[in-house]
C-alpha cells in the first residue's frame, strides 16, 4: 500500500508507548467476546457487510473482533500491513473515511482491495488512555458508498464505546502488574530474612576451605539454592603480573569460556575487570548493554554461557580487590537494595577464603619446589642405565618426605680418595613422615647427611651410612623418621665382567624388586626396623647379592602399593610381575608402565620410583679401560618426561578417596629373611645374603 507520509506512519506504528499498550490490552489474534459485541453491534447499526475491531500491530492488524470476513482471513484473524486499511487510522491519528479505495491515492495499491474486496471503508480511532492510537473499528462496504452522517456518528460513538473498554483492559492488567509486582518484592524481602541464613552459613562453610577451587566450589553450592544463577565465576588479580585477571577454570567443563578467555588485562572491555578496577559493582541486565559498554570477547563469553543477565562483585582486598566474583542468570534478573548488601557481605567473606587458600598454596608451592629441587639429576655411571620418577600425591595441599637419589662414590682402595679402580654407585630411596613443609624440609635433611655419611665411611657399606646417620639424628634432635633403603653397587671383577654386586640395608621400607634373565620377578625381603629418633633395635646389617647382566632393580615409596580394595602384598606381585614383563622396553617407558598399572588413581601419598638396570650386553672397551655405555639421564623438574630416558615427573592424578594406613606395616618388628617363603603370585624371594656392616 502506498503510504504518503511513509516516516511518520512508521515512527507512531513504532511508538514504544503504544506497543506497550498493545500488550497490555492482552488481545491478539483470538475471539475476544467484548470485541465481537462491538464489531456485530457496528455492521448492524451502519448495515455493512463486514465489520473489523482491528488492532494494529508493527509487521500485522489482528482482528479479536470480526463480522463478515471469508476465506483464510477469517481462520486466521488477521492479515500482513499490505491488506491494512487500518493502517493509515494510526499513521494519520485520525479518521479514514473512503467512498472507493480504488480512486483514493493513499490506498488505491493496497492488497486489501483485491484479496479482501474493500471498496468502502469507514475507520474510527481506537485510543488508549495516553492518547495512543492502538488501532480502528471499521465498517466495511464491497461497493462504493457514500457515508451518512448519522452512519459515521454512531460509528464514532461505538468506536468511544470500544476505547473505554480497551483502556478498563489496560487498567486492570497495570493492576495485576503492580500486584504481580508487590508481591514479587514481598517474596524478596521475605527472602532477605532466610539470606541471613545464607551469609551464616558461608562464614562457616568459607572458613573451612582451604584451596581456591574448593572456595569457587562452597561459593557455587550456597548461592544455587537461594539466588539460583547458572554460572558462578571467579577472576583473581595475579600477583605476578601486574594488571592482570585470572579466571579459576571449572574444572567440569561446564564454562569452555574459562579456558579460551583465562587471563585478560585488569583495564580491558570486561564486567568482571570494570568491577575490579573501579571497585564497584557491576550490573548487566541484557546483552544490548554488554554490547554498548564492553568488548566483543565478553557479549561472546556471555552468549556462550547462556546468558541474560549477571552481577560482577569485587573482592575487597587490603590495597586493592583480589579479583571479581560473577554470578549469571539465563533470564532478566533484578538486583535489588537487599540483595546487593547480601552479595558484598558475601563477596567479603569470599575474599577471605582466597586470602587464605592463596596462602596455603603458596606454602605448598613454595613445599613442592624445594621437594623437586632436591630430586637431582641422576649421574652418569658407565656400565648400568638409570631412570627415576616422582608423582606428588592427589590432594594439592599435601606435600610428602618422599624421595630418592642416585650418586657415584670413589672407591675405598685410598680411603676414598679417587683411584683408578671403579667407582661404586650409591641408590636410595625414603619416606620421612609427614605431609608437609616440615617432612620436605627433613626429607632434605636426611638425603645431604646420608651423602655425607657416606662420603665419611668409604667402604663402610650401607648399613654403617645409615647407622652414621640415626646416630647424627639422634644426637642432634634433627627428629626425623621414616623409612629407607639405602644401597651401592659395584662392577664385579673378572671373571665376571658385566655383572655387578648390590649391597644394601633396608630400614621398614617396602622391599626392593629385582627382574633377572630367565626368572620371575623377585623381593628382596631382608630389612630392618624403620627409622625413629632414640628407638633401640638390632644393628643394622647389610646384604648381598650379585646382579647378573640384563637384571633390573627397582625402588619405590609405599604410595605405589597402597590402595583401597587390594592388599600391599598383591600389589608388590603386580609390580614384579610388570617389572620382569616389560624388561625389554626403555626405563622410563618401564615407570610409566607400573604407574599406570599398580596405583590408585586417585592414591593420597606421593611415589618414588628409582630403577637401575645392568645392560644384557656391554659395549666394548674404551682404549682407557673404561666402558661406554647409553646413561639415562634427566631433570626431575620436567613436568612429562621427555621421549628419552631419565627421571621425571608425573602429574598428579585428580581428588583422591582416602588411602591405606602405613601404620600396621611400618610398625612391625624386623622378620628374618625365609629364604623357602614362596612369595604370592608365585615371585620367590632372593636368597638372603646378609652381612655385618663392618665386611668390605
Amino acid at each position: 500500500m502506498a503510504d504518503s507520509d511513509g516516516e511518520a506512519s512508521l515512527s507512531r506504528l513504532w511508538d514504544e508507548g503504544r506497543l506497550g499498550g498493545l500488550r497490555e490490552t492482552g488481545l491478539s489474534a483470538a475471539s475476544d467476546a467484548g470485541m465481537e459485541r462491538f464489531a456485530r453491534l457496528a455492521a448492524e447499526l451502519v448495515g455493512v457487510p463486514v465489520s473489523l475491531v482491528s488492532l494494529v500491530e508493527p509487521a500485522r492488524q489482528v482482528f479479536p473482533g470480526m463480522v463478515g470476513l471469508a476465506g483464510p482471513w477469517a481462520e486466521s484473524r488477521q492479515t500482513p500491513l499490505t491488506h491494512s486499511l487500518c493502517r493509515h487510522v494510526v499513521a494519520e491519528g485520525r479518521p479514514l473515511v473512503l467512498t472507493d479505495a480504488r480512486e483514493d491515492a493513499r490506498t488505491v495499491t493496497s492488497l486489501a482491495i483485491p484479496d479482501l474486496g474493500v471498496v468502502g471503508y469507514a475507520g474510527m480511532p481506537l485510543t488508549d488512555s495516553d492518547g495512543h492510537v492502538l488501532g480502528s473499528l471499521c465498517a466495511i462496504d464491497t461497493e462504493p458508498r457514500r457515508w451518512s452522517e448519522r452512519e459515521l456518528g454512531l460509528l464514532e460513538d461505538l468506536a468511544a464505546a470500544c476505547s473505554a473498554e480497551l483502556r478498563l483492559r489496560i487498567i486492570s492488567r497495570q493492576r495485576q502488574d503492580a500486584m504481580d509486582k508487590a508481591e514479587t518484592i514481598a517474596r524478596r524481602y521475605r527472602g532477605a530474612l532466610d539470606r541471613s541464613q545464607l551469609l551464616l552459613s558461608a562464614a562457616d562453610a568459607l572458613a573451612d576451605t582451604t584451596g581456591l577451587a574448593e572456595v569457587r566450589q562452597t561459593i557455587r553450592d550456597l548461592v544455587t539454592s537461594d539466588l539460583k544463577p547458572v554460572y558462578v565465576g571467579l577472576a583473581l588479580v595475579e600477583n605476578d603480573s601486574a594488571g592482570r585477571l585470572r579466571r579459576l577454570i571449572d574444572e567440569t567443563g561446564g564454562a569452555p569460556m574459562e579456558r579460551e578467555y583465562e587471563t585478560y588485562d585488569l583495564d580491558s572491555g570486561w564486567p568482571t575487570a570494570r568491577a575490579a578496577r573501579e571497585n564497584r559493582t557491576i550490573t548487566v541486565t541484557d546483552e544490548a548493554e554488554l554490547r554498548q559498554d564492553y568488548a566483543p570477547e565478553a557479549v561472546e563469553a556471555f552468549n556462550s554461557l547462556g546468558l541474560a543477565s549477571a552481577v560482577c562483585v569485587p573482592l575487597p582486598g587490603t590495597v586493592i580487590p583480589l579479583g571479581t566474583l560473577v554470578l549469571g542468570w539465563d533470564e532478566a534478573h533484578e538486583i535489588d537494595i537487599v540483595e546487593q548488601a547480601l552479595l558484598r557481605a558475601l563477596a567479603g567473606y569470599t575474599a577471605r577464603a582466597v586470602e587464605r587458600a592463596l596462602f596455603v598454596e603458596n606454602r605448598v608451592s613454595a613445599a613442592r619446589q624445594m621437594q623437586r629441587a632436591m630430586l637431582t639429576d641422576l649421574p652418569e655411571v658407565e656400565g648400568v642405565e638409570l631412570a627415576a620418577l616422582y608423582r606428588p600425591a592427589a590432594e594439592t595441599d599435601l606435600v610428602g618426605g618422599d624421595w630418592y637419589d642416585a650418586y657415584p662414590l670413589p672407591s675405598a682402595d685410598q680411603g676414598g680418595d679417587d683411584s683408578p679402580a671403579p667407582d661404586v654407585l650409591a641408590v636410595s630411596i625414603g619416606d620421612i613422615t609427614g605431609h608437609d613443609l616440615d617432612a620436605a624440609t627433613l626429607m632434605g635433611q636426611v638425603r645431604s647427611m646420608l651423602r655425607q655419611a657416606d662420603l665419611d665411611h668409604p667402604g663402610g657399606g650401607p648399613a654403617r651410612t645409615v647407622t652414621a646417620f640415626e646416630h647424627a639424628n639422634t644426637r642432634l634432635n634433627l627428629g626425623a623418621s621414616g623409612t629407607l633403603i639405602h644401597a651401592h653397587l659395584r662392577p664385579c671383577p673378572p671373571p665376571r665382567e658385566g655383572d655387578w654386586e648390590l649391597t644394601w640395608t633396608n630400614a621398614g621400607h617396602p622391599p626392593p624388586l629385582i627382574a633377572t634373565p630367565h626368572a620371575p620377578g623377585r623381593r628382596l625381603h631382608e630389612h630392618g626396623m624403620l627409622l625413629f629418633p632414640g628407638l633401640a633395635g638390632p644393628e643394622r646389617t647389610d646384604n648381598r647379592i650379585t646382579l647378573p647382566a640384563g637384571s633390573a632393580l627397582l625402588l619405590y615409596t609405599d604410595g605405589l602399593v597402597e590402595r583401597t580394595g587390594q592388599t600391599m602384598t598383591e600389589a608388590i606381585d603386580l609390580t614384579a610381575h610388570l617389572l620382569t614383563g616389560h624388561s625389554g622396553r626403555l626405563l622410563p617407558e618401564l615407570l610409566d608402565a607400573i604407574m599406570d598399572e599398580v596405583p590408585a588413581p586417585d592414591t593420597g601419598d606421593d611415589i618414588a620410583l628409582l630403577a637401575v638396570r645392568i645392560p644384557a650386553t656391554q659395549p666394548p672397551p674404551h682404549p682407557g679401560g673404561r666402558h661406554h655405555h647409553r646413561t639415562v639421564k634427566g631433570s626431575p623438574r620436567q613436568e612429562a618426561h621427555p621421549s628419552g630416558h631419565g627421571n621425571h615427573l608425573r602429574p598428579p592424578p585428580r581428588p583422591r578417596l582416602p588411602s591405606w594406613t602405613r601404620a600396621e606395616e611400618r610398625q612391625r618388628p624386623p622378620q628374618p629373611a625365609d629364604p623357602a617363603h614362596p612369595v604370592s603370585g608365585g615371585l620367590p624371594p632372593a636368597p638372603d645374603r646378609g652381612h655385618p656392616p663392618d665386611e668390605p
